[in-house]
């Protein structure tokens, strides 16, 4: 690799115009770039000579350059965790799964899933705000990005500065079920009217979609006054409506549905229109209860000092998992919806539902000490 530069050379002779020639190795190992110069006037070369003033600035270069390369380049340097704050076979935990094994095998590293329940997922999303590591993940739902500060002022992290936004990565509806000795449609309004205080509704935690949807669906049904339950996860939620524990909840389809088909759990409605997810479950607006729409839905995140080759490469890779034909309808069978996005797509996403969230919470008065 060279460069030329001309320059004129005046001695007590005259003046010639003179033309520098920097050779500069490609691996840049030499110390001292050659410089050959060649008068344009004559026919010879005068003597190589050395100039290290020319090679340290271009060597430097260089190196930075191939650094920057090479960091975009290998990483992964080690296994990667991604942390989910829901308990095993639970529908994040599903969704966690199937990417993992696509991508470890993408990223030629080990992908590791941690399950962290607790705290509707806030303790896992927090251990990730607070990782250095450049390696660690979460796969986190609606609240621990929208609702979660707006609940809680002294939530340990910041949904708004302390992640690194990668992909959407799975939505769905959610369906409110019912023990199978309750009543369908309107009816069922009527009971839980009925019911009072003495009927309870269950979610995977304060400030859920599943709790502040409950919510929403209480003040737009009127006068149910049902108490709120937290679980763990939508399991133990379903565990407590087959054992009469709670008398209602908004839970994944796919969490749903084996129980409904099974004939151990009674559909009510689904919160949106009709959906390929579940087709033979009624919209809530069939049960007159009008204009409720409300979607659950997971992101992968990483720490705010995630890297940006780590961003980048974490995002298009998983773009390619999520248009895998195979790797939709898993998840379709799990019950979500694939979808996949740009980061400033999941931060489009948080913000336009952070302002909806707030709002229930206001409504409701709703508060997590």
């Amino acid at each position: 690799m060279c460069n030329e530069h001309t320059f004129t050379r005046c001695t007590g002779r005259g003046c010639k115009a003179v033309q520098i020639m920097v050779l500069l190795p490609k691996d840049c190992t030499m110390k001292k770039p050659v410089l050959r110069l060649k008068m344009l006037r004559t026919q010879y070369i005068f003597t190589t000579f050395f100039i290290a003033a020319c090679a340290f600035p271009l060597c430097a270069t260089a190196q930075k350059v191939s650094k920057k390369t090479e960091l975009a380049v290998v990483w992964p340097t080690k296994p990667v965790r991604i942390l989910v704050g829901f308990p095993g076979g639970s529908t994040p935990d599903m969704a966690a799964r199937t990417l993992a094994e696509p991508l470890s095998k993408i990223l030629g590293q080990p992908v590791i899933i941690e399950n962290k329940p607790g705290a509707s997922g806030n303790i896992a999303a927090d251990q990730v705000a607070k990782a250095t590591d450049d390696h660690t993940l979460a796969v986190v739902i609606n609240g621990n990005l929208t609702s979660a500060k707006l609940l809680n002022p002294k939530l340990p992290y910041d949904p708004a500065k302390d992640f690194t936004p990668i992909s959407l990565l799975t939505t769905a509806p959610l369906v409110l079920v019912a023990p199978t000795n309750l009543p369908s449609g309107s009816a069922f309004f009527d009971a839980a009217r009925n019911g009072g205080n003495k009927w309870n509704y269950g979610s995977v935690g304060n400030g859920s979609v599943g709790h502040l949807g409950m919510e929403l669906l209480k003040s737009k049904a009127g006068d149910i006054t049902a108490v709120h339950i937290p679980y763990q996860g939508n399991p133990q939620v379903v565990t407590a409506l087959l054992g009469g524990q709670i008398q209602m909840a908004l839970v994944p389809p796919g969490i749903a549905l084996p129980q409904i088909r099974a004939g151990k759990l009674k559909a009510i409605g689904l919160t949106s229109g009709r959906s390929p997810l579940a087709t033979e479950i009624a919209p809530l607006a069939d049960a007159e209860i009008r204009n409720f729409n409300l979607e659950v839905w997971t992101a992968l995140v990483g720490p705010a000092n995630l890297s940006k080759a780590a961003q980048a490469r974490l995002n298009a890779e998983v773009s390619k998992i999520i248009r895998d034909a195979d790797t939709r309808q898993k998840l379709f069978n799990q019950g979500w919806q694939a979808v996949g996005t740009s980061p400033e797509g999941l931060v489009g996403r948080v913000k336009s539902e952070t302002a909806i969230m707030g709002g229930i919470i206001a409504m409701r008065g709703i508060k997590i000490e």
